[in-house]
């Protein structure tokens, strides 16, 4: 069976590799040239594709007609999108015999559009799952083919909740990859009334508002630790601190923003108890545990804001 593939990530190879598993011609590939301005800690779809002798394209303009129609070309029975970033007009999706399909990053209808596994964590919810769907012009909106449940753990991060998704994607393709072959394709409406959309995330958003609980500013900070940009805030001297780690703690004896030393820890008042800081960037230096106890004792920061 024929396939282009649209992808892009480590869930990008995880699904390409469940292809060639299960015995599809994946005739082209389309990807990203990673930003340079982004941290990427992920694998690359180029090279694999380039390791594969598969013929990969990087163009950021697929949908015009010159592209169009070599896609066309290629007379693809299916179309595959897996973490790929960018809109694939309907033009394109019309191709393929069988259909195109985007792998989602949530347990849809929930948590369509951008950023879903960032934002399960910043929302504290507990759990999400990733979703093989029919691909129409609305994003993350066509028919259920298949999807998975994954559980999230308070202890998880962006990061480590993705890596959960990605053995669960492997599992999901492994079981709809053979039926998609035999053409016996299964679809489940969406009843998107039910469910729910997010936008993008910019870095700026990870400002932290003390005002809120410890436990909402928690879910921020492990929603977008590293390898994303990091929760911050900023000391009463306008310095900016990014708090990478950091736990809510039973405490409320201040008001919201302030310093309260205890022992060897540091903590932050918020409006409902408070966060204990275990690693903190300032300056571009990293503190942890005792660092951070020395570099606040001296009292010349009473606040973050």
């Amino acid at each position: 069976m024929k396939a282009v593939v649209f992808a892009y990530h480590n869930m990008g190879l995880v699904s390409l590799e469940a292809l060639r598993r299960h015995g599809y011609d994946i005739a082209t590939v389309f990807t990203h040239e990673d930003d340079p301005g982004e941290n990427c800690w992920f694998g690359s779809v180029k090279n694999w594709a380039v390791e594969k002798n598969i013929p990969v394209y990087t163009t950021e303009q697929v949908n015009t007609p010159e592209w169009i129609s070599k896609i066309a070309a290629v007379n693809p029975d299916v179309i595959f999108s897996f973490y790929y970033r960018r809109m694939i007009c309907r033009e394109i999706l019309d191709l393929p015999r069988l259909g195109a399909f985007n792998l989602h990053g949530s347990y849809l209808p929930y948590y369509r559009g951008r950023c879903p596994v960032n934002w399960v964590i910043i929302n504290g919810e507990k759990q999400s799952g990733v979703t093989l769907h029919y691909m129409v012009e609305k994003p993350d909106a066509g028919d259920i083919v298949g999807q998975k449940v994954v559980a999230i753990e308070t202890s998880d991060t962006a990061k480590t909740l993705y890596e959960k998704l990605c053995v669960k994607a492997k599992e999901l393709l492994d079981e709809v990859l053979p039926v998609i072959k035999k053409e016996q394709i299964p679809r489940k409406k969406q009843n998107l009334e039910e469910g729910s959309y997010y936008g993008g995330r910019r870095p700026e958003d990870g400002r932290i508002d003390w005002n809120k609980s410890a436990d909402e500013i928690f879910n921020l900070i492990r929603g977008v630790t590293e390898p994303y940009p990091g929760a911050f805030a900023f000391l009463d001297n306008d310095e900016k601190i990014i708090i990478w780690w950091a736990e809510p703690a039973i405490v409320n004896e201040a008001a919201a923003g302030k310093l309260v030393m205890k022992d060897k820890e540091v903590l932050v008042q918020t409006g409902k108890n408070a966060i204990k800081l275990f690693h903190i960037e300032i300056n571009g230096k990293r503190l942890r545990g005792e660092q951070i106890n020395s570099y606040f004792k001296n009292g010349k920061v009473n606040e973050l804001k």
